[in-house]
């Protein structure tokens, strides 16, 4: 073990410096939360040494989360995926260190109900979630996707024609399509949030909300 151990009553433990959970440590760093990084791999360690707060160790050893201090974290975010083994123990130990919140990756349906069985709070699927994200930005005109539960979404669009040169109030888009525009970004502009008396133009950017199939349809309108 090395580096450096976290002398703090909250923060974020991120174990496994893959391409996933650098990328949330790296970020979190960045925006100056409270972060220590975990990783076994000395290759990932040199690689990371000295851009991130970082710990050399095995976290599917519970002496080892124990001594660098895993117990003084509120988040945990567990972003070891190909080794399930690994990624199960890991996430154990924390649930019994009583860690408060605890994230996790997975990387099959499987693996996921194992992780959330042993008291993982939230389980990830970043490979399916950006292939799902992918698929609709290719397959239609939706400039952005974000699904954040039970098929509710939000997306950022070109207006429909119909839309153009209109307010939100007398295009009816809510009525008519069952979606909501939040807010509406024109060229070289601040972006705005919605109403009724926002007026459409042809070169502006859409933040709408609602069901994935409605935004879908809306998106397709000429």
């Amino acid at each position: 073990m090395a580096e450096k151990k976290p002398d703090r009553d909250a923060g974020v433990l991120v174990i496994g410096l893959g391409r996933f959970g650098s990328a949330i440590a790296a970020t979190l760093d960045r925006l100056g939360q409270d972060v220590l990084a975990v990783e076994q791999d000395p290759n990932l360690v040199a690689q990371w040494s000295g851009r991130l707060p970082l710990v050399e160790a095995d976290a599917s050893n519970p002496e080892a989360l124990e001594q660098l201090g895993g117990r003084d974290f509120g988040v945990a975010v567990v972003g070891v995926g190909s080794s399930l083994e690994a990624s199960v123990l890991i996430t154990g130990n924390l649930v019994d260190m009583g860690t408060p919140q605890i994230w996790a990756k997975a990387i099959s349906a499987e693996h996921g109900r194992i992780l959330t069985r042993i008291g993982a709070h939230h389980v990830v699927f970043p490979e399916a979630d950006a292939g799902k994200r992918v698929a609709h930005l290719v397959s239609g005109k939706l400039l952005d996707y974000i699904e954040v539960e039970d098929g509710f979404t939000i997306v950022k669009m070109r207006p429909p024609k119909e839309a153009q040169g209109f307010t939100l109030g007398q295009s009816n888009i809510r009525k008519r399509y069952g979606v909501t525009v939040i807010g509406v970004k024109s060229p070289g502009a601040d972006f705005v949030y919605a109403t009724p008396e926002t007026r459409i133009s042809a070169n502006d950017l859409l933040i709408c909300s609602g069901h994935a199939e409605l935004l879908e349809r809306f998106a397709a309108r000429p």
